[in-house]
């Protein structure tokens, strides 16, 4: 009897280390198990997005192997052990008592311990890769959050896709002196710099760009990148916390004022945004009364056709985003998200978002 149980738990722990083996894998599951096991995962856009895809399907997959085990064993005590069952077998009320059978005790101690020791690692391996600042970006956006829309700006970019064919510095030095200045409070103000020596006002933690697209009501922002490049995202908020969040990306990075001094590494990588198209970007943290609403849109392009937008807003730096995203042969405005409307006496009715068409 001990010998078939031994085995029994033998084939369980192999097929429970087997799938956890799997968890650390990145390698696609098949695609029939991932429809069933992603919970409606969006499907990845990024290197960094397909291994925590991966990731969580193969826990999933882990998951339901224990829970299969688990219930089996529930099963089968039930239907070996109850009452009827027993007494039929031996006439005994009760089966063999094992409360103090010590290699059993022992299992149900560890292998719960191993489980959790192993979703750890494997997690940490995951976050680890996912936030590391390793991919020698070629293009830094720098991304400002405010109630309740975005602004971004074009920090760097590397001469390959430069509108001067040298490597690109963006940063607008006037309004970046200007901001500077907000720093400090004159010393004959009362309460002067009451932050930590800094003043209530103080704008100097954001990054001002000459290449920027500010969202309105009117007109949702879309952002423009080039694929299979190396991109590096600078988050600051200007008022409130927000959270910068586009669903095929599969990750969320939080976005606060003052982002050093709340502990917070201000940017993140990603590797190379693999296929075109148009994917929604939003606010995901609770900032307000528009938060659902505050969207945004990456577009993504060839890097052929970002390096002629670039060269386009550099040329031309009084022309609107959606001229220069005409200007490569894209759709003028947001295509997966509309603008808001911001009239709170007029949308009671549930009409507060605006007709896109109206931007044409």
């Amino acid at each position: 009897m001990n010998r078939n149980l031994g085995k029994k738990l033998a084939v369980a722990g192999s097929l429970l280390l087997g799938s956890f083996a799997l968890t650390g894998c990145e390698v696609a599951p098949p695609q029939a198990l991932a429809n069933v096991l992603d919970m409606g995962w969006p499907d990845p856009v990024t290197p960094e997005g397909a291994q925590m895809y991966n990731f969580w399907v193969w826990v999933w997959l882990a998951a339901w192997i224990i829970g299969i085990i688990m219930w089996g064993l529930f099963l089968f005590g039930i239907f070996k052990w109850n009452a009827k069952a027993q007494e039929k077998k031996s006439g005994e009320e009760f089966p063999k008592q094992l409360q103090y059978y010590v290699p059993l005790e022992l299992g149900l101690t560890i292998v719960p311990i191993i489980i959790v020791f192993v979703l750890f690692f494997f997690t940490v391996q995951a976050q680890t890769k996912t936030v590391a600042l390793d991919k020698d970006p070629e293009v830094t956006v720098d991304v400002t959050a405010f109630q309740w829309n975005w602004k971004f700006g074009y920090a760097q970019i590397d001469p390959a896709l430069s509108p001067t064919g040298q490597a690109y510095e963006g940063v607008d030095k006037e309004r970046q002196a200007q901001a500077e200045k907000t720093k400090h409070d004159a010393e004959e103000l009362p309460n002067a710099n009451p932050i930590h020596g800094t003043s209530l006002g103080d704008l100097s933690y954001l990054n001002y760009n000459l290449i920027e697209t500010v969202g309105t009501t009117e007109e949702v922002p879309v952002l423009v990148l080039p694929t299979d490049t190396p991109i590096e995202f600078r988050l600051a908020s200007g008022d409130v916390s927000h959270a910068f969040w586009v669903p095929e990306f599969l990750f969320k990075r939080d976005v606060y004022a003052h982002p050093e001094a709340n502990q917070q590494q201000r940017s993140f990588q990603i590797e190379r945004i693999e296929r075109e198209g148009a994917f929604v970007g939003r606010c995901a943290e609770m900032c307000g009364t528009y938060h659902s609403m505050m969207n945004f849109e990456v577009r993504a392009v060839s890097p052929e056709d970002f390096a002629a937008y670039i060269a386009f807003r550099n040329d031309n730096p009084e022309a609107s985003n959606a001229q220069a995203l005409e200007s490569i042969g894209q759709e003028p405005y947001a295509t997966t998200t509309h603008p808001f409307n911001s009239d709170r006496t007029g949308t009671r009715g549930g009409e507060n978002y605006n007709d896109p068409n109206q931007n044409v």
